[in-house]
């Protein structure tokens, strides 16, 4: 089931729940002069996501699809939205762009950002941040949404379930560590490659100071996202770390 739940003013989250592995996987629709999509969900959820987002603008009007780094619930379905929307244009790290967006996708050539750069879509200010393998990926990045203090934060607090669409609570990094111990005892394992920089790169995150920590999978997050923030930068290091300072 697809449920779509406004998340700060004019922006909504669009969650699948895909109960054969007990997670959520989250869309978010900037609605704006050039409406934004940031992730695309993988090319089998295509259909549920447009119609979904047909619910609150027209599709073929979207303007820009924002992700975070090259993979299938990311950009996935890039190719089926440009189809839909003609001016449709990827935003992601110039890197992403030079290795593997313009090749995978070639309609539209994309548009490649540089850390601390901004767009603006209409009323949202858009900055990019690069984040290198954080969450994994060398051409990974986030965009910190400016206006509502939205930061689209893809897999960090990942959470597993079918859980609620918002959370205040300040225990949810206890459900985020629960989610990687969990991950790091099965098949997925490693899959966030902590190094010497994560630490800094996640509390370059924090110093943003974000009201919403806008996550791929499990709950949104509102509230101190500069201490959630710095709190899973903690647990993140005792869990995965491997004793790197």
């Amino acid at each position: 089931m697809t449920n779509v739940t406004e998340i700060g003013p004019d922006v909504f989250r669009i969650s699948t729940y895909i109960p054969e592995i007990n997670l959520q996987f989250a869309q978010f629709l900037v609605r704006d002069d050039e409406p934004l999509l940031f992730h695309t969900g993988m090319r089998a959820l295509f259909p549920t996501v447009r119609e979904a987002v047909a619910t609150l603008i027209d599709p073929a009007k979207l303007r820009w699809v924002g992700f975070s780094h090259f993979e299938a619930d990311e950009c996935g379905s890039l190719n089926e939205w440009q189809a839909v929307a003609s001016d449709a244009t990827a935003v992601c790290s110039m890197i992403g762009k030079m290795v593997s967006v313009d090749d995978f996708a070639q309609k539209n050539p994309a548009k490649g950002m540089v850390d601390g750069e901004t767009f603006e879509t209409g009323k949202h200010r858009f900055r990019f941040i690069q984040t290198p393998h954080v969450p994994h990926c060398w051409e990974a990045g986030m965009l910190f949404d400016e206006t509502t203090g939205v930061l689209f934060c893809t897999d960090l607090m990942h959470q597993g379930g079918d859980v609620a669409p918002k959370t205040s609570d300040s225990d949810i990094v206890d459900r985020v560590r629960e989610a990687m111990i969990e991950m790091q005892a099965g098949p997925l394992a490693n899959y966030f490659p902590y190094t010497a920089n994560t630490d800094n790169e996640i509390k370059r995150l924090a110093a943003l100071k974000p009201k919403v920590l806008a996550t791929m999978h499990g709950s949104v997050f509102e509230g101190d996202g500069e201490k959630a923030l710095l709190d899973y930068a903690e647990m993140i290091r005792e869990v995965i770390g491997n004793g790197i300072n």
